[in-house]
């Protein structure tokens, strides 16, 4: 029985920044996904790893990412890259996740640079956080998805089995350790065709 339902939130509640990061690469001519590429390499050390996990502050990160580019053989303004952070809601989600707290434990599972207390969030943005039961975020935690204590921490402090938990990514790797714990899971390609996967699984109309 499900009692949970976990998401993301860039890129699930919020339009992803790979949608940004893709503008970017075809602005300055790079090949498509290299910044994904990058973000790939190395993926529990990199740049973006240490930044989430608050070990480097932004003007660390720039340095190091620009330098892991290099290595590759590219040459960017990490600088764009954090401008690209910020994404727009989807109100499609937005309605999907009021509808699941009406009913169900909620929690934001996020890989985040910034503590979403220390943001200067949107006021719709803002409402949109407050709906949530629990937020679990890496900048806080100091460890992020798609390890596993990032989960167990969710779990825990809602008091449920990962086997009772409904989680929604939008990356594959993120989703790869709650299926092995036991959580049913959903990749968001399509916002439209995730919500009715789980409103399939949680029991809802689509009304």
């Amino acid at each position: 029985m499900i009692e949970a339902v976990l998401f993301d939130f860039g890129g699930v509640i919020l339009s992803s920044p790979f949608e940004a990061f893709a503008e970017y690469e075809n602005e300055i001519g790079l090949p498509p996904d290299t910044i994904r590429k990058i973000n790939t390499t190395n993926p529990d050390t990199n740049a973006w790893a240490q930044f989430e996990r608050r070990e480097v502050n932004p003007e660390e990160f720039v340095l190091l990412f620009e330098k892991e580019a290099l290595a590759l053989g590219h040459e960017l303004d990490a600088q764009r890259i954090l401008e690209g952070l910020h994404g727009s809601l989807r109100p499609l989600m937005v309605e999907a996740l009021s509808k699941c707290s009406s009913k169900f434990k909620t929690a934001m599972l996020t890989n985040n640079i910034t503590p979403m207390w220390e943001q200067d969030l949107d006021q719709d943005v803002q409402k949109v956080v407050e709906i949530f039961d629990l937020l679990v975020e890496s900048s806080i935690e100091g460890c992020r998805k798609p390890e596993e204590k990032f989960y167990e921490i969710a779990c825990e402090r809602l008091n449920v089995n990962p086997e009772n938990c409904v989680f929604l990514d939008d990356l594959g790797i993120n989703l790869k350790p709650a299926r092995a714990m036991g959580m049913t899971t959903i990749k968001v390609i399509d916002p439209e065709d995730a919500i009715k996967e789980l409103y399939e699984i949680l029991g809802f109309t689509s009304d």
